[in-house]
């Protein structure tokens, strides 16, 4: 962990999002929800469905599984930020390329209704609205949450849906 992090007392809901291509996809995903809640201070509120995904980015290589989930935490944006990466790397995940393969991949999109502007780190993800991959799940947990003055099911809306069909 990088630096320190200051716990809160008050638990907020955050949204991640998941996904995997390589290996049992599913249950990558299942087992990284399942690290992410063994501790007590981050408790699972909902999940979405599973959806097969074209990939995005990198073209090239298999679809992915992603999904959404919203967790209630008392940790700081950043320190839920560090417990995704470090269930990333216990997983196993290693990057080689952006938008490459990956066995994990954890991304805090919401914090409540906080704002983050820092180099490293931006909330809400400045790319939800651009991603079919990540809205549909959304759509799933989280219709009404509203992103720059535009509500996820407003978002879903407009984007291309033809490379994102639920898991059955």
């Amino acid at each position: 962990m990088v630096g320190t992090t200051k716990e809160s007392t008050e638990a907020f809901d955050s949204i991640i999002a998941l996904g995997s291509n390589l290996g049992d996809k599913v249950g990558n995903i299942d087992t990284a929800i399942r690290l992410l809640g063994e501790r007590s201070d981050v408790r699972l509120v909902r999940r979405s469905r599973s959806f097969t995904t074209e990939p995005w980015g990198k073209t090239d290589q298999d679809t992915f599984v992603n999904a959404c989930i919203s967790v209630a935490t008392k940790l700081s944006p950043r320190a839920l930020l560090e417990r995704c990466q470090e269930i990333e790397r216990h997983m196993g995940r290693v990057q080689t390329e952006r938008w490459g393969p990956r066995l994990i991949d954890l991304d805090l999109l919401v914090y409540g209704d906080q704002t983050i502007q820092e180099p490293d780190f931006v909330l809400p993800h400045p790319h939800i609205g651009e991603r079919a991959f990540v809205l549909a799940p959304l759509m799933d947990i989280a219709p009404d949450l509203v992103l720059g003055g535009r509500s996820i099911r407003t978002l879903h809306a407009a984007i291309d849906l033809s490379g994102v069909q639920p898991l059955t």
